[in-house]
């Protein structure tokens, strides 16, 4: 987890688009254009996929397997004993597994499992897991998932986080953990993962990494009801999408709302994310977290409502940090580490009546070997062996620069920031946007104490607002949380931000 002092842890058209024919997509309300005028896709077409799922085939395709949900165990058995590239068409009904607490699917090599109108499989509050195994490319549409119990940190459906698989028009729900897991060039669409206990998808493979993940058309709503942040205070291991080691992510016309914490959450070296034509709204925390990680395009997306709960709870308690509903923790364009973008750049977005705007941090303590990465382990993508981050050598080049992640060669433009303090019911620490670190004080061998690292990334780090538009009482937080700046001191030297940008109050401001 990145918050604070305390760090734990595409071009095509959006496919809510294409949905509009099936059903599967409502309207919702847009804010005002920014003025550079991008679309407002995102924010007229909403993935209304759990109200209205779309519905499987009524009859068996030809050559299926017929599964019959009155036969306790019949999904299981029946993929055991057939080959594999087989496609199970489960009657309309609830399929249950048998009684024993790892009793699950186990998927051979393409396998495709299509549910009727109404067919659900259902744990019973009893099974772990739903589909497990390492099979390869294994497709699951038309079905509900419901009242699994995985563990902490695991998964319902592809419990194993195998590859190639696809998930589509499929409503994953009212599981304990994850509700779904992700593997490598997994795609996941149209389908309503909602009110599981942890993650409505936790994209974490234990060996390797995820590559060409796609998350397109969902809705990912009320997730992490087992309020995990508090129950393990600074875990960070919620989201209503978690990503971990993710090198190469469409996330692109979903709608991520009232999540209990953050919306998508891209935690330790993930890189090249697109995460376009999203709504984003009404989540308990900051709607995107990106940690830890490389190379980003953020674009598009309709932000609102968010991050009341937790921001609020942070002012309430006198805390100065500008929390916000989309923070950047250590994470910045690399030119080094192969992506689509070399930078992290967030354009053509309107965010409204969120608890702050844009946080930009760096930990100065953070970095390889220091005892304050809790991202334990894990070292940059630039510096393969985590032992050479030690003194003497990190105080030198290269591992001077490459053994920490940095905030850098983020590029902020043509955004719309609309703020009515009256809304969101605040009176104080919710209009910031801040670019600022801590002082540098952990390890005592650590070189980046004192305040090199808040220099670097406030004037050093290529990190850049302009031609943006605000609306409301905006405030800026530079260097560290005691420098609050109003506009013209923002836009001044020695910030020199937002060229090109205007400002305007507004009425309840």
């Amino acid at each position: 987890m990145g918050i604070k002092w305390r760090h734990r842890a595409l071009p095509a058209a959006p496919l809510a688009l294409a949905l509009l024919a099936t059903g599967c997509v409502g309207t919702s309300g847009a804010g005002a254009e920014p003025k550079a005028g991008p679309s407002t896709a995102a924010a007229r077409s909403v993935a209304r996929v759990c109200a209205k799922p779309a519905a499987g085939p009524a009859k068996a395709p030809a050559g299926a397997v017929t599964v019959n949900p009155s036969v306790v165990g019949d999904l299981a058995a029946k993929t055991k004993s057939s080959p594999p590239n087989t496609t199970f068409w489960l009657r309309p009904g609830k399929h249950r597994l048998d009684p024993d607490r790892y009793a699950q699917v186990i998927p051979k090599k393409g396998n495709r499992y299509l549910g009727a109108p109404g067919a659900v499989l259902d744990g019973r509050k009893t099974n772990r897991y739903a589909f497990g195994g390492t099979a390869r490319d294994v497709t699951i549409r038309y079905l509900t998932v419901q009242r699994f119990v995985a563990p902490h940190n695991e998964g319902v459906v592809n419990h194993d986080s195998a590859d190639g698989w696809v998930i589509e028009h499929t409503t994953i729900q009212n599981n304990s953990g994850a509700g779904l897991m992700a593997g490598a060039r997994q795609r996941v669409r149209a389908s309503c993962l909602r009110g599981n206990g942890q993650y409505g998808m936790n994209a974490y493979k234990a060996t390797g990494r995820i590559s060409g993940l796609v998350v397109e058309g969902n809705e990912i709503v009320g997730n992490n009801t087992g309020d995990w942040e508090r129950r393990r205070k600074g875990c960070g291991c919620t989201g209503g999408v978690k990503f971990w080691a993710v090198n190469g992510a469409d996330v692109r016309g979903n709608w991520v709302h009232d999540n209990r914490g953050t919306g998508l959450w891209a935690d330790t070296n993930n890189n090249d994310f697109r995460i376009e034509d999203n709504v984003l709204e009404a989540n308990d925390g900051a709607a995107l977290i990106y940690e830890t990680s490389y190379n980003a395009v953020i674009r598009k997306n309709t932000i609102r409502r968010n991050n009341w709960v937790e921001g609020r709870r942070y002012a309430d308690r006198g805390d100065s940090f500008p929390l916000a509903t989309i923070y950047l923790s250590e994470s910045g364009g690399e030119p080094r580490i192969r992506a689509r973008t070399d930078k992290i750049e967030i354009y053509r977005n309107v965010l409204e009546n969120n608890w702050s705007g844009i946080t930009l941090w760096e930990n100065a303590d953070r970095f390889c070997n220091s005892p304050a990465n809790t991202s334990s382990g894990d070292c940059t993508l630039l510096v393969k062996d985590t032992d050479r981050c030690a003194r003497p050598a990190i105080a030198t080049a290269p591992l001077y620069a490459d053994c920490r992640w940095k905030t850098q060669r983020v590029d902020i433009h043509d955004n719309r920031f609309v703020l009515d303090k009256s809304v969101v019911e605040c009176t104080v620490k919710c209009d910031r946007m801040a670019v600022l670190a801590n002082y540098g004080t952990y390890p005592d061998w650590s070189p980046y104490q004192g305040e090199r690292v808040a220099e670097a990334i406030t004037r050093k780090q290529h990190n850049r607002w302009h031609d943006n538009v605000y609306l409301g009482p905006w405030n800026f937080v530079a260097h560290d949380p005691s420098r609050l700046l109003d506009s013209g001191q923002w836009q001044g030297t020695p910030y020199q931000q937002d060229a090109g940008s205007t400002f305007r109050a507004r009425d309840g401001g």
